[in-house]
């Protein structure tokens, strides 16, 4: 069952920055299962977000039809050639392991679908062996490339420890998952 996304405005940037904040450093009284505990301080800002979407990043949200709350978020980049790059899925910690992470994942793969996706990349940081095998169950495969981990800029949070890498996954849209 498809999720309706929506294109992000600049008045959605707040509670997107908090659901971020609460999935990635719960910052909530909402335990998430994906808190980054190798990483203090905020995981986006405002203004962090304005500077992505000024540089071609779409972020689409997901509410609650009837009380609007925001549900999930993900943002997409067309990166040319049929290639997208996937970041920033993020579900609300009172909906995950329900399900609603792999159907908002699958939206965002055909929202990308629709507008010319033939394949989609996402950076997953190393450590995160549950999260890289989350998307490997969900068509995803490690591409053997890596990049740096932002090691001093604070807009990202601030590592507690010195390995930390991400690694690229890929997914060609139209293959069944396994």
């Amino acid at each position: 069952m498809s999720i309706a996304l929506h294109m992000a405005e600049d008045g959605d940037l707040p509670a997107i920055v908090a659901l971020m904040n609460a999935a990635f450093r719960g910052t909530s009284g909402k335990q998430s299962r994906n808190v980054e505990a190798f990483i203090t301080g905020s995981r986006t800002t405002e203004s962090l977000l304005r500077e992505e979407m000024s540089d071609g990043v779409q972020y689409l949200i997901a509410q609650e039809e009837s009380t609007s709350a925001l549900q999930g978020c993900v943002s997409l980049e067309d990166l040319s050639g049929g290639r997208w790059h996937l970041g920033a899925l993020t579900v609300d910690p009172a909906l995950q392991s329900a399900g609603f992470g792999s159907r908002l994942l699958s939206s965002a793969e055909e929202y990308g679908v629709a507008r010319g996706a033939g394949a989609m990349e996402i950076t997953v940081v190393n450590v995160r062996d549950a999260l890289i095998a989350w998307y490997e169950r969900r068509g995803y495969r490690l591409t053997g490339e890596t990049r740096p981990f932002p090691y001093g800029d604070a807009r990202f949070g601030t590592p507690t420890r010195d390995d930390l890498e991400f690694v690229v996954l890929e997914k060609r849209l139209g293959e069944r998952e396994r």
